[in-house]
């Protein structure tokens, strides 16, 4: 059903990337286009970064949200006019509002079993209005109570995403409007940013971000609008690491714009590394979901399953393939299919998804993005020497939680150095009890867990 069983991560558009054909329910991607890894500095085969504590990362991909506005209904209507032969849905049937009374509940309740993950905010959603300015058909209180929710309960356990700037129509960044050509050219999802430098879609990127700074939410990383960018995917991931340190200063920028649902790694991408030695490294992650919107879909008219993602034996579905692999599981879906028009069916199904993988597995960490981001890129660009008891580590970038395990034929307990401060490293008497600052010896292994700082750490064994 699928090509070579890839799906985009927007599973409802079934465009070309130049937009050639219309939406419907499944989109044919192609492999992610191989992209330059930069620099990679010298790792002793001696000793194996883990996943932070040693466990298995997970993290929830929400798009299509923001504030108040329901992007499928005002959404539908815009697609339907750039491709007139698709799009039949009675989008004047669905609620033009998601409530932040829903946005409370689910916030909540994610904070509640600490789950973690990523949250769009598109700045102009479906040219309704400006988060930063106004937002037509609801008062200014009351977006600005939206942007305070969001702010206060959301950002603690949530990175913050543009999803470009509409996800319709495309803007002209000079006046602010979209573009006079209503095809289908002319949606982000499709066709635009196909043949645009590093540049143009770095600009198009940062004026997104810049509306989100002037409301107050931090973004270090990027969320793509269905195609955008499929065929130009070197200038994606450039544009993405200018924009987000242009606009934010961030340190490691990330972006969401693949899923993988067959049996090829999901493992974050750690791109164009530059700088290692230097005051001012760069890099770049791309963060692969690997599951499809199965809660409520895009539209919030189609139930999912929650079998899809594991059984009610705890035995099969998409998860347990990922987990057992030990790559960060990171689940993605659609806001209007959460909230499935006031019946909340998709988040009813991700409460028993959470449910149904704590109960098999004891393993799991929920980070978000932009934490599972860092960690990759210190596990990828870290400098790693061993010479007989001693392994030194020179980091471009910090981390917590950073683990590492090596044999040893000592039983002196490990002492570490992190920068310059001596660190107490306490003992655990299992694998699972792990965090920061501890270690645990196993026959001869030993594995360390510690907050690793930017710059140089030794770790004697």
């Amino acid at each position: 059903m699928y090509n070579q069983k890839i799906l985009s991560r927007r599973d409802f558009m079934k465009i070309t990337a130049l937009a050639t054909a219309g939406a419907a329910s499944v989109i044919r991607s192609r492999p992610a286009v191989a992209q330059d890894k930069g620099q990679r500095p010298t790792q002793a085969d001696a000793v194996t970064v883990l996943n932070p504590q040693n466990r298995v990362p997970l993290s929830f991909i929400i798009d299509d949200s923001t504030c108040l506005v329901n992007m499928a209904h005002f959404g539908i209507p815009h697609f339907a006019t750039a491709w007139p032969d698709r799009y039949k849905q009675d989008w004047k049937s669905l609620p033009r509002e998601i409530p932040d009374s829903f946005v409370r509940k689910f916030g909540q309740w994610c904070h509640e079993h600490n789950v973690k993950g990523k949250y769009s905010i598109v700045p102009y959603p479906a040219c309704v209005g400006w988060l930063d300015r106004c937002l037509p058909g609801w008062s200014q209180k009351e977006l600005d109570d939206s942007l305070k929710l969001v702010r206060e309960l959301m950002l603690p356990d949530w990175d913050i995403h543009p999803e470009m700037i509409s996800h319709t129509w495309v803007i002209n960044t000079k006046t602010g409007r979209p573009y006079p050509e209503q095809t289908g050219y002319y949606i982000e999802n499709a066709g635009w940013s196909q043949d645009k430098s590093a540049d143009e879609l770095a600009d198009y990127m940062a004026y997104a971000l810049r509306i989100l700074k002037n409301v107050g939410l931090p973004c270090e990383g990027i969320t793509t609008p269905g195609g955008f960018g499929g065929q130009n995917r070197v200038n994606l991931a450039k544009a993405t690491l200018q924009s987000c340190r242009d606009v934010f200063n961030a340190e490691i920028p990330h972006y969401f714009r693949d899923l993988f649902t067959d049996d090829q790694s999901v493992a974050p991408l750690v791109q164009y590394a530059s700088g290692l030695d230097g005051d001012d490294p760069k890099c770049v992650v791309s963060i692969i979901g690997c599951t499809g919107d199965w809660f409520g879909g895009w539209d919030g008219l189609n139930p999912g399953s929650v079998d899809k993602f594991i059984t009610e034996d705890l035995k099969s579905g998409r998860l347990p393939q990922v987990i057992d692999k030990g790559e960060p599981a990171i689940l993605v879906c659609h806001w209007p299919g959460q909230y499935f028009n006031g019946e909340e069916i998709g988040f009813n199904i991700f409460k028993e998804v959470v449910k149904r993988i704590h109960a098999r597995y004891d393993n799991l960490l929920w980070m978000k993005n932009s934490e599972i981001s860092r960690y990759w890129a210190a596990k990828e660009l870290t400098k790693i020497e061993k010479q007989g008891g001693r392994i030194t580590f020179n980091a471009p970038f910090a981390t917590t939680r950073f683990t590492v395990r090596t044999q040893t034929n000592s039983t002196t307990p490990p002492k570490l150095i992190a920068g310059r401060k001596p660190i107490q490293l306490g003992r655990v008497n299992r694998p699972l009890q792990l965090q920061s600052q501890t270690w645990h010896a196993d026959g001869g292994d030993v594995t360390v867990c510690f907050d690793l700082p930017k710059g140089k750490s030794t770790l004697d064994i």
